[in-house]
């Protein structure tokens, strides 16, 4: 629920969430009820605003980065998305090739209001080409907001689809890390064990490759050689792996900050947010102003 919560449409939630407080209050007409539910209102509106402002700072305030420069930690980059490894994803109602994709399947019931019978999202990561590097962006648990909205409604049902994709210009910003090559952290001993674990699975190959007096046993001096020939063998495969190129990875900051992923310019998402936070707020100070109008009401 609290990643739902998050999503681009959490602003609308809020909103959803204000307007039944109100509709409660009409109906139950009495005093102490219309005063809960404005405090409730403000309650909300105010965690509303913050978040809202939260949100915007964080877009304005954090610098875009280029991918091969960029450094470990919280940033924002910007460049073009690719699907990773040339395999794009299809989208489940449209069948359109795409990065990532949400769809919602409703029906409508005898009384006219449309029901959500199935939903779900793509998790799988794709690629953001900025020029200087690729980065593989992660998707999962992130805040994704799409231009790219389709909407087809087949006899009762509806089919609802939002997508990003391929080519599309994409804002990103999250916990940036990098793995492989000359950042890749390795074990040598960790690593010489474990390859020796393995050996040992295979006791027939590991006493004819080592085993130099043919009596079927490995000796001390012999076991020797084989921890010799291990250490070697993690050796050059450390060589190889610190020579391969870095692979850059933008996922979900551990502490909970913005992870936020779009096909919009990142100065109209700010610009979005402002007009949320400015929404909330007027409601915030409306249902204050109302709290002394309707203590001094009778009803």
């Amino acid at each position: 629920m609290m990643v739902r919560w998050q999503r681009e449409y959490g602003q609308f939630v809020t909103s959803g969430a204000q307007l039944v407080i109100l509709v409660f209050g009409i109906e139950i007409e009495s005093r102490e009820g219309w005063l809960i539910c404005l405090a409730l209102l403000a309650l909300l509106s105010l965690f509303a605003w913050l978040s809202a402002v939260r949100r915007r700072r964080t877009i304005t305030d954090t610098p875009t980065s280029r991918i091969a420069s960029a450094a470990q930690g919280y940033v924002e980059l910007g460049g073009r998305g690719k699907a990773l490894d040339g395999t794009p994803l299809f989208s489940p109602l449209t069948g359109f090739p795409c990065l990532w994709y949400r769809f919602q399947i409703e029906t409508k019931d005898h009384d006219g209001k449309w029901r959500t019978v199935e939903r779900g999202e793509s998790k799988s990561s794709f690629l953001l080409d900025d020029d200087s590097g690729e980065c593989v962006i992660d998707p999962e648990r992130a805040e994704i907001m799409s231009r790219h909205k389709e909407v087809r409604t087949i006899g009762s049902r509806r089919h609802s689809e939002w997508t990003l994709q391929i080519g599309d210009p994409i804002y990103a910003i999250g916990e940036f890390r990098t793995i492989g090559g000359a950042a890749l952290e390795l074990d040598a001993a960790n690593d010489t064990r474990a390859l020796l674990a393995d050996w040992k699975e295979d006791q027939k190959t590991l006493v004819s490759r080592f085993d130099l007096d043919g009596d079927g046993e490995l000796s001390m001096q012999e076991w020797k050689l084989a921890r010799q020939a291990a250490r070697r063998e993690v050796s050059r495969r450390q060589v190889e792996l610190r020579a391969a190129a870095d692979i850059h990875l933008l996922g979900r900051p551990a502490d909970g900050k913005l992870h936020l992923v779009a096909n919009l310019d990142p100065k109209g998402i700010a610009r979005r947010y402002l007009y949320w936070a400015i929404f909330h707020l007027l409601v915030f100070f409306a249902a204050l102003a109302a709290l002394p109008w309707v203590w001094q009401r009778e009803f």
